[in-house]
């Protein structure tokens, strides 16, 4: 069976073999747990304690410190691959999710395809689609008065973004969103042999829609000006055929995962903290890009990556070896009180003191961010406007998750 395992996340991945007793010990394998899942950064205040490198018991670093974090995801003496210096990761035991999973010169050749589809031109000539979208499924929730932001606003979105940006015929659409969920729910591991036959089902299922809509584009007169259309404008010379599903099926899980996650934690801590709340409902246009960038500080929807040394480096006055990873906590990081006043609190008033790493840095830093910041404020401003007594409705259920955290069921009522 085919398993989605990211060398990112290679070091996380391996704590799954560890005895239950020791893993309640370790704070890093605590993070997949429930009440890691829950509350993660009571972890890494915990771990903040113990320093900005902290060893940890499988031989490699974690990191919750903001500066150790940016310079490891900027330092090109780390990579992705862990192949390049452990022997780890076969090919054939990945489904591979292209330039996300790639060093250079690899990473930068299939980058360069991608990037420009999610320039500031194309994506603002989205946001008609996106308000569109939203005002369509807001007016169908505010009919039905209770509903799950999740299933009824938060997925549908991204989805009809993104099959639209990739040209997913309007037939595909459930399919395409029901089978890309399933992949992305494997992002930080397999959990069960069960879960395993239904990823390889959804990979497999997911790359017949794009062989089809492959076939129908190059049996066109012209390929098109749209990021399928550059991908086989550019098939021989900068990607090889081989590599276009990878690119897909990249684009697809990134594409939704951040942003159907995003909405989520931004509802869930604005209406935690109702004085926020109602100040978005009293300025939506001017607060909404603000409660975003505070979202993505506060409770980012990816929570760590990790870099692999490919050379010894010196950081935060420790010796990282060739083989060693640096997990970088993310969610720790973006609230790291030597970088943000008061860094626990959520204030969508917040100056700006900092940047965070919610779309991480340097080389990787994420394609998609200018589409999911666009999509999600356009979110929260019409919910803001058109539903300003949103209020909870039932229990939240979290994904069972370290990796990518966010809401799988939050049941809302329009007022």
């Amino acid at each position: 069976m085919r398993a989605i395992t990211f060398a990112t996340d290679l070091y996380v991945n391996r704590l799954s073999t560890a005895y239950h007793g020791y893993v309640r010990r370790d704070p890093m394998s605590l993070m997949r747990l429930a009440p890691g899942r829950a509350d993660p950064y009571t972890i890494y205040e915990s771990l903040r304690a113990e320093g900005d490198l902290v060893p940890t018991r499988l031989g490699n670093f974690v990191s919750p410190a903001h500066a150790v974090c940016n310079a490891v995801l900027r330092d090109r003496r780390f990579g992705v691959r862990a192949s390049a210096t452990t022997g780890t990761l076969p090919t054939e035991n990945q489904v591979d999710m292209s330039f996300l999973d790639r060093d250079p010169p690899d990473h930068t050749r299939l980058r360069r395809l991608a990037q420009p589809s999610f320039g500031p031109k194309q994506i603002a000539a989205f946001r008609p689609q996106v308000e569109q979208t939203v005002d369509k499924l807001l007016a169908r929730a505010l009919e039905s008065g209770t509903f799950d932001l999740v299933s009824a606003f938060a997925a549908p979105l991204p989805i009809a973004v993104i099959s639209d940006l990739l040209g997913v015929p309007d037939a595909e659409t459930a399919r395409f969103a029901e089978h890309g969920a399933v992949i992305g729910s494997a992002l930080d591991g397999v959990r069960s042999l069960r879960h395993a036959a239904r990823l390889m089902t959804a990979s497999n299922e997911l790359d017949d829609v794009f062989i089809g809509l492959l076939a129908a584009r190059r049996a066109a007169p012209q390929p098109g000006d749209d990021v399928v259309g550059r991908i086989l404008a550019g098939e021989g010379d900068q990607i090889q055929q081989r590599e276009i599903l990878p690119m897909l099926r990249l684009l697809l899980v990134a594409g939704f995962e951040t942003t159907v996650n995003l909405i989520g934690n931004a509802v869930n801590a604005l209406l935690g903290h109702p004085e926020q709340w109602r100040a978005l409902c009293d300025d939506p246009a001017g607060l909404a890009a603000a409660a975003v960038e505070e979202t993505l500080r506060w409770d980012p929807p990816v929570q760590r990556t990790a870099r692999c040394a490919l050379e010894e480096a010196e950081i935060a006055g420790r010796t990282v070896r060739p083989g060693q990873f640096v997990v970088t906590l993310i969610g720790g990081a973006n609230r790291d009180p030597a970088v943000w006043t008061d860094a626990a609190r959520f204030d969508i008033h917040r100056p700006p003191e900092a940047d965070h790493l919610a779309f991480s840095s340097g080389i990787h830093y994420c394609v998609g961010a200018p589409l999911a910041r666009l999509e999600a404020t356009i979110a929260l401003q019409r919910l803001a406007e058109r539903m300003p007594g949103l209020r909870r409705a039932g229990t939240i259920r979290r994904r069972s998750s370290g990796l990518i955290r966010g809401p799988i069921h939050f049941p809302v009522a329009s007022a």
